[in-house]
């Protein structure tokens, strides 16, 4: 298997979703037997049958136990949900090679991420503070990527070999993820608020002249094919979406500022999400009514 025209080194996956499937499809790797994952799913008996099939469909290496994933792995990354970054961090600190490469590319507060590179970087790891600008899908490997912390230019230098686009943006770790948190405000923020707009208006029957007055007051937002697509987001990914809302909550509070509106948005993208109702066609009233059958 060759990066760039060099033997690639092994690399290891914490997490083993949407993310870790969509960067390594993205590679097209000839030997992905040398790329090791673990996904805390392998733990519980109802879901390891599942993740381990997923393990050989991508070809990957699974593995049981965290300190499985580290043998000799020179990269790490950590795509994890929000919830569950600095425990895998804790989990992960005992067997890694001095000098591995970190990337933290999980949804956190800047305080979280200061809080598991502390832990990496006492183990002998180099941590990167890695924030995923948008979805992976369809870009993949190529999903735009801010970077932070003391190791950024080296991290850099890593995710290039793999064809990634990270952009550094500062030798703090924080940096990057103070970014995707405040972003988060809006993007995660207008995803609940035209859940609760659409609903209300769907559910009221006024849903043709609400959105007839959306666009007459901001028609560069094309509000019927938005509203479908930000309820596809949450409906599909609500449940990792609320965790990241809680980030942002948290981040907003330790800058002292009030984080209402992002508390609320995690309640809504949490409620979405547990209705267990699949994002199904790309069609506003169509996901309305079947959300709205389950409210």
């Amino acid at each position: 298997m060759a990066v760039d025209g060099e033997m690639t080194p092994r690399v290891a996956f914490f997490g083993f979703g949407e993310a870790a499937n969509a960067f390594l499809s993205g590679w097209a790797l000839g030997d992905p037997t040398r790329i090791t994952a673990y996904d805390i799913k392998v733990d519980d008996p109802e879901t390891a049958p599942a993740m381990r099939s997923r393990f050989a469909h991508a070809g990957v290496t699974g593995v049981s136990t965290p300190h499985a994933a580290l043998v000799d792995a020179q990269y790490i990354f950590s795509v994890v949900t929000a919830d569950q970054a600095l425990a895998v961090a804790q989990s992960a600190s005992g067997g890694l090679m001095p000098g591995a490469l970190w990337f933290d590319c999980n949804s956190c507060a800047p305080e979280t991420k200061r809080r598991a590179a502390e832990v990496i970087e006492a183990a002998g790891g180099r941590y990167v503070d890695v924030a995923v600008m948008s979805p992976v899908h369809p870009k993949r490997h190529l999903v735009p990527l801010k970077i932070a912390g003391p190791h950024a230019e080296d991290g850099a230098a890593a995710l290039r070999k793999f064809d990634m686009r990270p952009e550094v943006v500062g030798e703090k770790v924080g940096q990057a993820s103070s970014i995707k948190m405040i972003r988060s405000v809006m993007i995660k923020g207008l995803e609940a608020l035209t859940a609760e707009c659409f609903l209300a208006a769907r559910r009221a029957g006024v849903e043709e002249e609400v959105l007839a007055s959306l666009e007459a007051s901001d028609p560069d937002i094309a509000w019927r094919k938005r509203g479908s697509y930000n309820l596809e987001r949450m409906m599909a990914h609500g449940t990792r979406r609320a965790a990241e809302m809680r980030e942002v909550a948290v981040t907003l509070a330790d800058l002292g500022l009030p984080n209402h509106m992002s508390a609320a948005s995690a309640e809504w993208q949490d409620q979405v999400a547990n209705t267990g109702v699949a994002a199904g066609q790309d069609d506003l009233f169509d996901r309305l009514d079947r959300l709205l059958s389950r409210l």
